[in-house]
């Protein structure tokens, strides 16, 4: 992959962790175009939402990267969902990365890839098995990155530059708990 010139597009689950991931991308294919795409159906709750949409707007201009929003936030469906972990992450993961690489295909990039690869809290192995039958079933180049190895500086950077930095994954059954008396 590594004579890759084609144009990227990056799902982004939000802005911290698409910080890194952007200059990791640019390193490794330097005669790409990067475009940011924003598919986040399973946040919870809706202002959670869209305070990961604002700090991703914010990551791609710093990064002067192009973004794109998908209007799909559906939280009926996600609430509906009772199967647990790693059922639930499955689903979850098939969710966004069909909607990556079919948006992909339908705007002319030649490959996707996504920041979740940068979180050392994710199951790659899951993440990358959807992401190979999804881009085999779209017909397009999935581009493997384990952008692990940036995760801290990505985070340093973050809060260098002031962006909301959440505390769980987004969906409803990772919100963390308010403590008992508060």
């Amino acid at each position: 992959m590594e004579h890759f010139t084609g144009k990227i597009l990056l799902h982004i689950c939000c802005g911290p962790c698409s910080l890194y991931c952007i200059d990791d991308l640019r390193a490794r294919f330097p005669e790409s175009e990067i475009v940011g795409l924003y598919a986040n159906p399973n946040i919870h709750p809706y202002e959670e939402f869209l305070r990961r949409k604002e700090s991703t707007q914010m990551a791609c201009t710093y990064k002067n990267i192009p973004v794109v929003f998908l209007p799909d936030y559906d939280q009926e469906k996600w609430e509906a969902y009772t199967e647990e972990d790693p059922a639930r992450c499955a689903m979850c993961y098939r969710v966004r990365m069909e909607m990556t690489a079919a948006y992909a295909k339908e705007h002319g990039f030649d490959g996707f890839t996504s920041t979740l690869f940068v979180s050392p809290y994710q199951n790659h192995e899951l993440m990358e098995a959807v992401c190979r039958e999804m881009a085999a079933k779209y017909g397009i180049t999935y581009l493997h990155c384990d952008f692990r190895p940036g995760f801290r500086k990505g985070q340093q950077e973050a809060r260098e530059i002031g962006l909301y930095r959440q505390k769980y994954c987004g969906c409803i059954r990772s919100l963390p708990k308010p403590k008992e008396g508060k």
